[in-house]
């Protein structure tokens, strides 16, 4: 059975606030880490209301301080709005803190709308075109120093940080695969190409010295409760926060809605059906066949598991029972 890691968005609830919502991180991934999950991630969002995490070096640091052994990292950060020095020196500095404890994703999308992309960087002279390029500088800023080298990251230089490439098109499989680098694909959100991607990756991996042979993450929403029916409800509130993203209304968000989708125009229950057709909802039953499923369907490394659950304590106990459903696929295996 595939291994379970966590994606978490800092989501922001209606009702609440950053500060309330960076404390339910660090709560959250106290909880996961003492559960057993292998990694907690942080995503780059910027100009969201319902994300907390665009800071994501900072809050990656709020995390592994307040933890003592998951692996902690970036799910992603968006290269094209940095230079590749500071990214090295952040996680350069992030590692000298808490040796063989940080990852970091990379992505290429801005992780937000243009224009807020115009203000993180002034231009747009540098974007995704040269994320190539931008990945072998900043994997060349994490290598030993040469003898004459005039610029070096200074905390970065040897530090043990391992790379991902993350993406949701075949574009970044291609990138991981001739590069010898981990893959996350964002099939949580953007699945219609994963298949594609993921026979991309594996048919044209190259062995490198971080990676000797493939290795796949994949994203998928899971939301456990005690029963199919508080499950479907608690995953209304993803729901809604995706129709009101769509359609250029993103907010902060929003609790749960009984019976969600009936109310909706076929248009945007069938957008829904699509974006999120990688999701697992209901008791632990359900769960258990739906990860098998998908982990049969996809032979997926490792599972990233994300939950943007309106009740923080609703959604400490969906990680809880599907951590159970885990152990309990792993030792039936």
């Amino acid at each position: 059975m595939a291994e379970l890691s966590v994606l978490d968005l800092a989501p922001v609830a209606e009702g609440s606030d950053v500060s309330r919502s960076l404390g339910n991180t660090l709560d959250l991934a106290r909880h996961v880490e003492r559960l057993g999950y292998k990694r907690y991630w942080l995503a780059e969002h910027h100009n969201m209301p319902g994300i907390a995490s665009a800071a994501t070096a900072v809050v990656i640091g709020h995390v592994a301080a307040g933890t003592s052994s998951i692996r902690v990292g970036a799910g992603g950060i968006m290269l094209p709005n940095h230079a590749p020095l500071v990214i090295a020196e952040q996680f350069g500095t992030l590692a000298a803190l808490h040796p063989g404890r940080i990852d970091l994703g990379l992505g290429r999308a801005p992780g937000t709308d243009m224009a807020t992309a115009r203000a993180l960087r002034r231009n747009l002279d540098a974007g995704v075109d040269s994320f190539p390029q931008d990945v072998t500088e900043l994997m060349a800023w994490f290598a030993p120093a040469g003898p004459d080298q005039r610029i070096r990251a200074v905390p970065g230089e040897g530090q043990d940080v391992p790379i991902w490439i993350l993406g949701s098109s075949t574009y970044g499989a291609q990138l991981a695969a001739i590069l010898g680098l981990p893959y996350a694909f964002a099939s949580h959100f953007a699945p219609a190409e994963l298949h594609n991607a993921l026979d991309i990756y594996r048919s044209r991996f190259q062995p490198s010295e971080q990676l000797s042979k493939p290795y796949v993450m994949l994203g998928l929403n899971v939301f456990a409760a005690d029963t199919d029916t508080e499950a479907r409800l608690l995953f209304s509130s993803l729901q809604q926060a995706f129709v009101n993203l769509r359609t250029g209304r993103p907010g902060k968000l929003p609790p749960p809605v009984e019976d969600y989708e009936s109310g909706l125009d076929p248009m945007a229950r069938a957008m829904l059906g699509q974006a999120l057709s990688c999701a697992v909802v209901g008791a632990p039953g359900t769960v258990a066949r739906g990860i098998q499923d998908f982990v049969q369907r996809t032979g997926a490394d490792e599972l990233m598991v994300t939950a943007q659950i309106f009740d923080h304590e609703a959604r400490k106990r969906s990680f809880e029972i599907l951590m159970q459903v885990h152990k309990d696929l792993s030792n039936a295996a």
